[in-house]
């Protein structure tokens, strides 16, 4: 006691780098561990040693002073005072004096170093009074009797936990099957901090909190650790960048890359491990599903790869997947004359502005109209039957979305995103505090050039949800060629990313944004039914190597033949939990049944988990349970390409009273039969883009309804605002057409260039 009184009253000077060996003057202690008793610091000119837990749990002691003062508010006058009452008091544990911390349960006499009340399971609460219960008096969790007692994994470092009433195990107050180590817990409360600290599974926050504050886990009043370091992520920045296409056309050699010109190298979205210039694959800025020859190859040999028909011009490929192809016409049917107005569709909706009512579809004379030319593929009964269902369950997502949208406020958030990091940024603006799913979201681009300047917020979100999603497609959170299921990524998993990319989705459904359209049908059912009522396949396994051995044990022809390659997988079978005792050849079954289930579905049940809670937003997978089927459309099928009746039946025509219409309806019709025909320098989705700001039919819909309207303008103008298109009228067809191409084409030019 005397010694611990002399650290402070006695002017001695001791040389800073010997802090170390200095103990704490209220526990006694030399131990410097940030972890367990908060930050260790020495104060030379007070001569005063102190653990920071120690100081915040004292019983006798009050922040007075600013956060400047003394020991981070703690005055030195109160500190000594705090260290004379304790040097009065024993430590009910290990017997010496010094004990600043008591029960405060009421008529217990226990007073303890912190130190020592780690040692015996006290609980200490960082919150309000920073209250410290004894072994006898502190909190506990309920279990219930029904409960489960057997082991299962922590969901932070995977390894099991008992679900015993122990000091160590810790439950999850938001799920009924998360469980923690308690270890685990207080680590990840320390480099998440207070803003980042939630449940792993459900991702909630206030309630996650309050529970974890009254167990005793310290949740500081920081930032996350991974939000501080510098350059972070900088290691996933790093990205292939070779051109591996023979010939090579770029001067500067195969590792040249100029972004936003036609030197610039795409990456194969299956690979990721061969790259091409644009301008040496012949590819558009915009495009982004470019495929190298191996993946090519690999598709082709499974049956996943069909074979395109001839194109008069090259395939344009959008970024949300669609491939428009400019296919040649039927040669059972001649092409007609652009001036004789004949078309395959049916007449456009017109409404008429002179009495505000619908009009019935233009009927043209039977003379001016003609069959569409099927080709062999359109003539394929079940597959045109399929095609009118995906229709069907697209149009009853439309309506269920908005319906979801009506919760949508007219409060803005806007998003900064930088287009070169745009998972980085999205899923910065996704975490800010401000961030709510309900309110209008308006996206600025960080790093625009001239041409995004002049977007409008629609045009800029949809561009925004459009490289997300193809970005969502890529990434390590889910593995796959085309049809992708959830991979096991533990970092994400820790830093909670399946949530956001769940959260994301939804929010791009509802806002406007493009539909993933790459779930794997086994993931999308563990999705809406649950992953206990699903049965995996062998195609649903994404690694080549686990499918093959699966394969190898599942084609085994003799029981000899099968225990000998049990024996050559002993160890992949023990990592999976299927080992099995194997008498009879039949056992087989059950023996790869085991191995599926395990590696598509357990192995990632965790990041399922995650991924579904984040889907919940705004009530999105509410509705996908509810009406599968529909959503399944837009999940697990890229959207479908678009055709001259499909943005024939988009835009509505208003006409005003005075003006011929119909000449100019079947000018419209006439051109849009052209370009799907490839009789056009410009494409249907540069049509849609020119009045939308978007390449393809987000699976809600446009809001406004896109219009058409028939003016006395020099040139088309494509109002973004509103979806309208202003188109000139004029006496022929060529004239339509050239005003059309000239204004389209310089447009999108000047934009993408």
């Amino acid at each position: 006691t005397m010694l611990w009184i002399f650290l402070i009253s006695s002017p001695r000077k001791t040389s800073l780098p010997y802090r170390e060996s200095f103990s704490c003057v209220l526990c006694g202690w030399t131990d410097n561990c940030p972890e367990k008793y908060g930050e260790k610091k020495t104060y030379v000119e007070h001569n005063l040693t102190v653990h920071y837990y120690c100081l915040l749990m004292s019983s006798g002691i009050w922040q007075r002073g600013e956060e400047d003062e003394g020991v981070d508010g703690f005055l030195i006058t109160d500190i000594r005072k705090e260290v004379n009452r304790a040097a009065k008091l024993k430590c009910n544990i290990c017997k010496k004096k010094g004990a600043s911390i008591g029960c405060v349960a009421p008529k217990c006499k226990r007073s303890y170093h912190f130190p020592c009340g780690l040692r015996k399971e006290c609980i200490f609460q960082f919150m309000e009074d920073f209250r410290s219960y004894c072994w006898e008096h502190k909190p506990v969790q309920i279990f219930p009797d029904k409960e489960s007692r057997g082991p299962s994994q922590c969901t932070i470092c995977l390894d099991l936990v008992e679900h015993l009433p122990l000091y160590s195990v810790l439950k999850s107050p938001c799920c009924k099957n998360a469980w923690f180590h308690r270890e685990c817990l207080q680590y990840q409360a320390l480099s998440a901090g207070i803003f980042f600290f939630r449940c792993t599974v459900c991702n909630n926050k206030d309630k996650f909190q309050e529970e974890m504050l009254r167990m005793g886990i310290h949740i500081p009043e920081k930032d996350a650790s991974w939000e501080l370091e510098e350059n972070a992520y900088q290691d996933l920045l790093q990205c292939y960048q070779h051109c591996d296409i023979r010939r090579c056309l770029c001067k500067e050699g195969r590792d040249y890359n100029e972004p936003d010109s036609k030197w610039e190298i795409k990456r194969c979205q299956s690979c990721g491990s061969r790259g091409t210039h644009l301008a040496c694959s012949s590819m558009k800025s915009w495009e982004q599903n470019w495929e190298c020859v191996e993946c090519r190859s690999i598709f082709a040999k499974s049956g996943k790869y069909s074979k395109q028909k001839k194109r008069s011009l090259a395939t344009s490929e959008k970024t949300d997947g669609t491939t428009c192809l400019l296919e040649e016409p039927s040669p059972k049917y001649p092409r007609q004359s652009p001036g004789s107005q004949h078309s395959f569709l049916q007449s456009p909706k017109i409404i008429c502005q002179n009495n505000l009512s619908p009009c019935s579809r233009l009927e043209l004379p039977p003379s001016n109209r003609m069959t569409m030319s099927l080709s062999p593929l359109m003539s394929n009964r079940n597959w045109s039957l399929r095609k009118k269902q995906l229709r069907t369950q697209r149009r009853e997502v439309s309506s269920i979305l908005k319906e979801l949208k009506q919760q949508i406020n007219t409060k803005t958030t806007r998003l900064n995103i930088n287009t070169e990091n745009i998972w980085n940024t999205a899923l910065k603006g996704f975490r800010q505090r401000n961030f709510r799913p309900t309110n209008t979201i308006e996206v600025k681009f960080t790093n625009c050039k001239s041409r995004l300047k002049t977007d409008t917020s629609t045009e800029s979100k949809h561009l925004f949800f459009q490289l997300l999603m193809g970005h969502l497609q890529n990434s390590s959170l889910f593995e796959g060629s085309s049809a992708k299921n959830l991979s096991l990524d533990l970092q994400a998993l820790k830093e909670n990313l399946y949530f956001e990319a769940g959260k994301m989705i939804a929010v791009s459904l509802v806002h406007g944004g493009p539909s993933p359209g790459f779930f794997s049908k086994i993931l999308f059912n563990c999705l809406v039914y649950g992953p206990e009522n699903v049965k995996p396949n062998l195609d649903d396994v994404a690694d080549i190597d686990v499918a093959q051995t699966i394969k190898k044990i599942k084609y085994s022809s003799s029981l000899s033949s099968l225990q000998s390659t049990i024996h050559e997988c002993y160890d992949f079978l023990a990592a999976a939990g299927c080992l099995r005792p194997i008498t009879d050849l039949c056992d087989k079954n059950m023996l790869v049944n085991d191995l599926l289930t395990y590696h598509v579905i357990k192995r990632i049940i965790s990041p399922l988990e995650s991924f579904r809670q984040g889907l919940k937003t705004l009530g999105v997978l509410e509705k996908m349970e509810m009406h599968p089927v529909a959503f399944s459309s837009i999940f697990c099928h890229k959207p479908e390409r678009l055709s001259a009746e499909t943005l024939c039946d988009l835009f509505t025509i208003h006409c005003s009273s005075g003006v011929k219409e119909v000449g100019g309806a079947d000018f419209w019709m006439g051109y849009l039969q052209d370009v799907e025909s490839g009789e056009s320098v410009v494409t249907l989705e540069d049509i849609l883009y020119f009045v939308t700001g978007s390449f393809s039919i987000p699976p809600i819909g446009f809001d406004p309804e896109p219009t058409i309207k028939f003016l006395h303008v020099g040139y088309p103008i494509g109002n973004r605002l509103l979806n309208c298109l202003e188109l000139p009228i004029t006496k022929t067809y060529e004239s339509f057409k050239n005003k059309m191409e000239l204004t389209i084409r310089n447009t999108l030019r000047v934009e993408r260039e």
